[in-house]
């Protein structure tokens, strides 16, 4: 599978450009970000926000242009299929299974202590997976099945991301307003370990 590459960074700034080239893309991630939360609000389209994240980014990155809430919207419009809702229908029955795990590991019932570190294992997992599916450029995109092989594949990424999604969950909890942010980051990670990942 051919892949994007990255655009060589700029030693100049264009007219306007205050910062530099390394900001701008720093700036398309944050509003990535924002637009992603808002794009997840519905649940649903969850998958498909983050799809269109990282294709938002990779075209940022790699051909240099800038993200806009255009080219969100269509990106997004593009990954708005059947199967992209259904698996976001699968997001919340995951979040129950899972309360209703964390319930059961902080009740008193024999084995509660192993079940809580496998449930939290699982649910890293699951995320550092969902990551690096909605990362998938065609013709694997949104695939479950391709992210878990790629995951497995090349542990190294998958470690990485896994350390991502941690370090993102430990702003979460520490500065919530930065919330809003967070997808932007998230799906900025879940990209460079694609794009730096050697996949036919």
């Amino acid at each position: 599978m051919s892949h994007t590459p990255v655009a060589v960074r700029r030693e100049h700034k264009e007219p306007g450009e205050v910062f530099g080239s390394g900001f701008s893309l720093f700036a398309d991630m944050l509003l990535v970000g924002l637009l992603t939360s808002v794009a997840c609000l519905p649940v649903v389209t969850a998958p498909a926000a983050f799809a269109a994240a990282s294709a938002s980014l990779r075209q940022a990155a790699g051909g240099g242009a800038t993200v806009t809430t255009g080219t969100y919207a269509r990106a997004l419009r593009a990954h708005l299929t059947v199967g992209t809702l259904s698996a976001g229908l699968a997001l919340p029955l995951l979040v129950v299974v899972l309360l209703v795990d964390a319930a059961v590991a902080r009740s008193a019932l024999p084995g509660a202590g192993v079940v809580a570190p496998a449930l939290a294992l699982l649910a890293l997992g699951a995320t550092v997976v969902g990551l690096r599916a909605g990362a998938l450029d065609t013709p694997h995109r949104l695939s479950v099945r391709e992210g878990l092989v790629r995951s497995v594949a090349d542990p190294r990424g998958s470690l990485l991301l896994a350390v991502a999604v941690l370090l993102a969950a430990l702003i979460a909890w520490s500065i919530p307003l930065l919330v809003p942010l967070l997808p932007g980051p998230l799906a900025f990670a879940a990209t460079v370990v694609e794009l730096r990942s050697p996949h036919d």
